[in-house]
Order: structure tokens, then sequence, then C-alpha cells
């Protein structure tokens, strides 16, 4: 064992303990995979990352593992967000100024820095589309909501099994009061639109219901999939501010913007633990 490099960061915030939290262990060489869901299991956060050595120094900047308590994801909004946050803060220099590429599980991740925020380049959908009628009815009974309240159900899935449901209404969004009670394992994005006089354009919830039920804070993979679905449509811009955490306390942005094909999904990220671990 030996200390190594720690941080943990909020995301989604620029008011430190009103994001999410991801812990980042800033060399993660030589740990197992054992080692590093141990530790994942310890900080019992949502998310735990390991930075490491790109497998190809010409094509990333570093590399990233992303733990949850439970196991290996990969890959993950916030903690990509955060991690890139505490590498650069380490002295982290990327290859092209202004830009960093993050090596995971779902390949290769592209971010930018403007003005002080970071974001990162939203992947695109493993499946998208309509979820079927049996799965829409476990929505349904998960959310606790009448079949008639939801306006669109589809799949979001851009590594976490994202479904993004729509309602009509932000206030509904905020009204949910989920049945915890096991269903199956489902990863559901729920988001409704704020009106004018509101500093967001939209609410979103994200909500994981299985053998432990959480709603996380401030999600990047669940708003990366509702951006690539709805601006798709054209039920979102092309540039909005989602609202998310509000029912935690939690006072979370997230800043979309569509560039050409890119939906870029970025906000702002704070320092709040900044160490070493003896790992």
């Amino acid at each position: 064992m030996r200390q190594r490099a720690f941080a943990q960061v909020d995301v989604f915030t620029a008011t430190p303990y009103r994001g999410n939290p991801v812990a980042v262990v800033l060399d993660g060489t030589d740990l197992t995979d054992d080692e590093m869901a141990a530790f994942a299991r310890w900080t019992n956060l949502s998310e735990t990352t390991f930075v490491l050595p790109p497998t190809d120094a010409a094509t990333a900047d570093y590399r990233l593992r992303i733990f949850t308590p439970g196991g290996e994801l990969p890959f993950a909004g916030h903690p990509t967000l955060g991690s890139a946050h505490a590498w650069l803060a380490a002295g982290g220099v990327p290859r092209e100024d202004g830009v960093l590429v993050q090596e995971c599980g779902i390949g290769l991740v592209r971010l930018r820095r403007e003005a002080g925020r970071l974001a990162f380049a939203a992947p695109p959908l493993l499946r998208s589309g309509p979820v079927s009628p049996e799965l829409r009815a476990r929505v349904e009974e998960a959310l606790g909501l009448p079949d008639d309240a939801i306006v669109a159900c589809e799949w979001v899935d851009n590594g976490p099994h994202w479904i993004g449901v729509v309602l009509a209404d932000a206030r509904e969004v905020l009204a949910i009061r989920p049945d915890p009670t096991p269903v199956g394992d489902l990863f559901v994005g729920v988001v409704g639109p704020w009106d004018q006089a509101h500093e967001a354009d939209v609410e979103v919830r994200a909500f994981v219901f299985g053998e432990w039920f959480a709603e996380d804070p401030v999600t990047g993979s669940l708003n990366a999939g509702l951006a690539r679905w709805l601006i798709g449509t054209g039920t979102l811009p092309t540039r909005y501010v989602a609202a998310q955490g509000t029912a935690l306390r939690r006072e979370g942005r997230v800043h979309v913007e569509q560039v050409g094909e890119d939906v870029w999904v970025g906000g702002d990220t704070v320092t709040c633990i900044d160490g070493s671990v003896l790992l």
C-alpha cells in the first residue's frame, strides 16, 4: 500500500456541496480490479474513479475506470467531468490546448474547456426508440404515474441503460414519489419543461431501481441521452439548461449545447477534498 493523490469533486455546481460528488484516485496504477471495487464500496458514493495512463498516448490524455459500489461502468457523465477537473488541477496537461481526450470503457470521450467550464461530447446512443408496452407498464408502476401522464417513453441508453420519460410539466417531475419496491433493474430518467420565469429550461430526475433504490442528484449520462433524443426530435432547443437535484435539496445545473453533430454536456466543477489516500 502507498499514498496516492486523491480528490473529491462536486460536479454540475459552482457552490460546494450542492451538486454531485465523485471520488477521484489520481494514480490507479498497480491496483487490481478487486482493490478498486473495494475502495468504491468504501467511499459509498455513486461513483469512484481511478486515473491511469492511456493505452495509446497518441490518442488519449489519460484512461479512466469508473466504479459504483456495485460494479464498474463503461461511461458516466459527472465522473468524467469531475475526474477531468481533478486531473487538470493536479497538473495534467492535455495534448491539445482546450481539449481533453479521455479513454474509458465506452471508448474515447472528448472534453472541452470554455470559460472555465468543462463539457463532454455526448456519446452516441447504444439503444434508442420506444420501450415495449410491458416495460412501459413497469416504468409507470415504479414512478407511480398513470399512462396518460407520460408524454413519451424511450430508450436513451449510452452505457448506463437509461429509459427516458417526458412529462408535460416540471412540477409534475418534482411531484413524483417513486415506489422503491423492486420491479426489476430499471434506470429511469424523467424530464419536464419549466415556464419562462424559471432560470432553467427543464427539470430532470434520475432513479435507479433494483435490489437497492437511489435517486441520483445530478446525472451527466442521463442528460446526455435525453439531449440526444429530445434535441433530435425538436422537443428541446439546441441550447438549454437542465436543473436536477431540486428534490434532494441540491442545485445542479447541466448546460447542454449542440454544435454541428456534437452535443456537449457540461457544468461547473469544484474541489471539496484535496489530499491523499492509502491504497
